[in-house]
């Protein structure tokens, strides 16, 4: 029996396999992430005769039952029965493993019109492009959270880069991390975007080998995602994750299939639990977001006029179709920093050597963005095409990641910092000198297990200094240290700005004759 092209797969949900007089049909397909085993729904169908049933291919028992019934009831004879299912079932493995090796990612770009791609580059060639990317930001819907919502958009920017940036969202519940993210990802070409709410531990194994290349990962939950988390930081480390997998074949040979991923990606998370994710956190800017009550008030009322529908959503969606054409415009280009040698963190810096290179991969990010203001430069020995940071971008970089910076240097969790900093404001608008846990719970509306945690910490850390009142049988407190933190701030923008300031212009001469009309050679990528 010839068994060449007996297997229709055109419908991924109803597999047609025929015979001859006989059909068989695989109801719901297979699935491709299991290999050690072949579980079905079948049907096959004799005339006016049919049978049904649930099976696993690889399980010798079930599948001798079922040639033994279907050669009883559809009376051709348990040879041909078994011809029939060992032929179906090589051709399902077949199909399985060209699935795995050699399932490639489908080229949805969007080819813009002559018109639309140019409204997109006189964007990225307006003076103070960052100011007035922000505004759009704005214009889209995406509610304060200023220099937060400006910072992720570079950091997805950077997906189209050999060394993407990663971020990760932190705040308190109810807080608006997932929103943020979500719109400021919405801004993103659909193509070059993957949202997941949810990830099993083996998830990113079963992507086509360049289905994530150059591509923004959303993660929704990061608390959500357990065991998933490693290869993805393998992603973001090493740019390629691989796994051995061994299958039996319908012959129960043991066989191994190597499943291979390749990035570089671009990572957003959300969580609540910052030090759970010290790992991800440390190849991530991480972003506070805005919890004071102004932040509320501002959402409070955008919320108040879309539901009055005094908010244009028309204009909001042409806006971010805008934004994602202009994204569409870039080019991967390589960058070069001719300052890079001179710039230096503060001492203080946590773990200066990965925030060095977040520091000058950010600043790179700031260039890249503004590559249809650049002059495009060649290497004479190697011959390629690149772009120079200035001293502008240097600047915009140095205001952006200030924050981050401050962050990364505390050493309190992003949380702790901003519980501090509201009961220091508290007690400095009450007059006070000492405070008890439920006294603070009541007054910053904080539940009392949160304070104590808090508390606890500061107290570990020097910043509380804790008195047990035994008459009353509780403790109180009261603060030790106001002023670090401000002079960690004042730190870390002095030093910024003081080797901005020494820069001088003179030295970061171009290494080569600037290449004005030459294009940037275009890298094989899928970024592209």
């Amino acid at each position: 029996m010839n068994t060449d092209n007996l297997l229709d797969i055109s419908n991924r949900h109803r597999f047609v396999y025929t015979s001859d007089d006989i059909t068989i049909e695989i109801l719901g397909g297979i699935r491709v992430d299991i290999l050690d085993r072949l579980r079905v729904t079948i049907k096959i169908v004799k005339g006016e005769q049919s049978i049904r049933h649930n099976l696993d291919l690889y399980n010798d028992t079930q599948v001798d039952k079922f040639i033994r019934k279907t050669a009883e009831k559809l009376e051709i004879g348990s040879i041909l029965a078994g011809k029939l299912i060992s032929d179906l079932t090589d051709q399902l493995e077949n199909y399985r493993l060209k699935e795995l090796e050699n399932l490639v990612e489908k080229d949805y770009r969007v080819i813009l019109s002559d018109q639309d791609r140019q409204m997109a580059i006189d964007f990225l060639q307006s003076p103070d492009l960052l100011a007035l990317t922000n505004v759009y930001i704005g214009s889209s819907g995406v509610i304060g959270e200023e220099n937060n919502r400006l910072l992720m958009y570079l950091i997805f920017t950077s997906r189209k880069r050999e060394h993407p940036l990663q971020v990760i969202s932190l705040g308190s519940s109810g807080t608006g991390k997932s929103h943020l993210q979500e719109k400021v990802g919405e801004l993103m070409p659909e193509e070059d975007t993957i949202k997941i709410t949810s990830l099993s531990e083996n998830a990113f194994y079963y992507f086509g080998r360049q289905e994530l290349r150059h591509k923004l990962i959303l993660i929704e939950d990061l608390d959500g995602a357990g065991e998933a988390l490693y290869p993805l930081r393998e992603l973001q480390s090493k740019k390629a994750i691989t796994k051995s997998i061994p299958y039996k074949n319908s012959a129960g040979e043991t066989k191994t299939i190597h499943l291979r991923v390749e990035g570089p990606v671009s990572v957003g998370g959300c969580t609540t639990r910052e030090s759970v994710y010290e790992d991800n956190a440390n190849r991530s800017f991480l972003l506070y977001l805005d919890e004071s009550r102004e932040q509320d008030s501002r959402i409070m009322e955008y919320q108040r006029k879309k539901s009055a529908g005094k908010i244009n959503t028309v204009e909001e969606t042409r806006i971010r179709l805008f934004i994602q054409n202009v994204q569409r415009v870039l080019q991967p280009i390589s960058v070069r920093n001719p300052y890079a040698e001179a710039l230096v963190l503060p001492l203080s810096v946590f773990k200066p050597r990965r925030t060095n290179a977040h520091y000058l991969a950010f600043i790179e990010a700031v260039t890249f963005y503004h590559q249809y203001q650049r002059l495009q430069r060649v290497d004479e020995d190697t011959g390629e095409v690149f772009i120079e940071t200035t001293l502008e971008d240097i600047a915009a970089a140095n205001q952006l990641m200030k924050e981050v910076l401050l962050r990364k240097s505390d050493e309190l969790t992003g949380a702790c910092r901003n519980y501090f900093e509201g009961l220091r404001q508290y007690l400095d608008t009450n007059g006070l000198t000492s405070f008890t846990n439920s006294l603070i719970s009541k007054a910053l509306h904080v539940p009392i297990s949160t304070v104590k945690r808090h508390n606890l910490a500061l107290l570990t850390s020097g910043y509380l200094l804790r008195v047990n009142q035994k008459e009353a049988k509780s403790f109180t407190y009261s603060l030790l240290s106001q002023q670090d933190y401000q002079e960690l701030q004042n730190s870390i923008t002095t030093t910024l700005d003081g080797v901005l300031t020494a820069i001088s212009p003179s030295s970061a001469q171009p290494t080569t004759e600037p290449v004005k009309t030459r294009p940037a050679r275009k890298r094989k990528s899928s970024a592209q």
